[in-house]
């Protein structure tokens, strides 16, 4: 018996839950000609439809970030082995690197590829640095000065693909 209870308790929970994900617009609600729905978290244009991810479809089936800055960011990254690539959420994350030069130091890449322009705003690179102490690793933090020179050269070779992918185009 206190089984049934659970499941109808259950129940009384989820079900409100669900049946407040209706997909079809109430009846009052019109749409104008030529008015743009609005995005209510960001207030653009260009948001999605909660309705769209509950059928699967999408608008536009390309990359949720640019492609250009997540390819120039995969061949800046490749220095090291990566360790986590997730295009759809735009991060790539490197294992622990050791160059040559400084056997006592080495080095983890995390970038984010944030945007869908080409733009400086739409990548961010943290390099994180440890150090040798005797046998062992200890952290030291993240250096900024590194990650904004990586950020300026994933952003050079973006640029030098889209250089690359135009000329093909015209020839």
């Amino acid at each position: 018996m206190t089984l049934n209870r659970r499941f109808i308790g259950l129940m009384a929970i989820i079900y409100p839950l669900l049946t407040g994900c209706v997909t079809t617009p109430p009846d009052d609600v019109v749409e104008r000609p030529g008015e743009k729905s609005v995005s209510i978290l960001t207030g653009s244009a260009d948001g999605f439809k909660l309705s769209d991810l509950l059928n699967g479809s999408q608008s536009n089936n390309g990359m949720p970030v640019n492609a250009l800055l997540w390819r120039a960011a995969l061949d800046i990254a490749s220095v090291a082995p990566l360790d986590d690539v997730d295009t759809f959420g735009g991060t790539i994350v490197t294992e622990w690197h050791q160059p040559k030069t400084t056997p006592d130091q080495r080095l983890k890449l995390t970038i984010f590829v944030i945007g869908r322009e080409l733009r400086s705003d739409a990548i961010t690179v943290h390099a994180y640095i440890q150090n040798r102490l005797g046998a062992e690793w200890v952290d030291s933090g993240r250096d900024e000065a590194l990650g904004r020179k990586l950020e300026d050269l994933v952003l050079t070779r973006a640029r030098e693909l889209r250089a690359a992918t135009s000329e093909e185009s015209v020839n």
